[in-house]
């Protein structure tokens, strides 16, 4: 998992649209934190802030201790609602962590040994399938990320879910199927390489139908020459 983030957080006394467009002009931000079997917590959090732990890129990835009214809670973002215009965050969505709970979290993956792979060093290209991974995880061993040895790997060969180890505490939460995160194709030049040698081979085959032709126009030329 990420490294847990801080938010600090004050507490809303009102719901509704009027007291969220109130906050947002004042710079804040509405949010909820719920889950744990507790009441949903209505707070309000800065605009800046918010923004700038957004641009981390792994806000979404992270457990963010939320801090409000001198005690600290233990989240996991689930949604960010964002204007449709301006793209500000409007309304934010955190699950309440619970000691020995379970929770589904998307995991990006990253391929390992790219140098040992013979079908990369031939110039083949990793087509990625999944770039992330729906994976059920405990609260607490949230990978940051989930890393795939491609070691061996030639064109044509797929990596699926079965060949992949996960970390202690996560399994995959695609169970009916086992699906595949990446193939190792051949290169795009070297494809178009051979389209542009049947392309040869194509047009070779007029031309030679054409000097059949005329060879054939030749040959009668010369017979009707002889009869006269």
């Amino acid at each position: 998992m990420s490294d847990a983030l801080t938010l600090p957080a004050e507490a809303r006394e009102r719901a509704g649209k009027g007291a969220s467009r109130q906050l947002r002009r004042e710079g804040r931000v509405p949010a909820v934190i719920y889950g744990g079997k507790e009441e949903p917590t209505l707070i309000h959090v800065e605009a800046k802030e918010l923004i700038r732990q957004l641009g981390s890129g792994h806000f979404m990835n992270s457990i963010v201790t939320i801090e409000i009214g001198g005690k600290s809670v233990r989240a996991l973002p689930k949604d960010v609602a964002v204007h449709p215009v301006t793209d500000r965050p409007e309304h934010v969505d955190f699950l309440r962590m619970t000691k020995g709970g379970k929770i589904e979290v998307q995991v990006p993956v990253v391929f390992a040994n790219e140098e040992m792979s013979p079908g990369l060093k031939k110039g083949g290209v990793l087509n990625i399938v999944r770039h992330e991974l729906d994976l059920v995880c405990e609260n607490d061993k949230i990978p940051s990320e989930i890393v795939i040895d491609v070691t061996g790997k030639d064109v044509g060969d797929s990596i699926h879910i079965s060949e992949v180890t996960l970390p202690a505490g996560s399994e995959s939460a695609i169970t009916d199927r086992d699906f595949t995160i990446a193939t190792l194709v051949a290169p795009s030049a070297l494809k178009k390489a051979e389209g542009d040698t049947s392309s040869a081979d194509a047009a070779e085959v007029p031309a030679s139908e054409q000097d059949a032709e005329e060879s054939a126009e030749e040959e009668t030329t010369e017979e009707e020459g002889s009869a006269e």
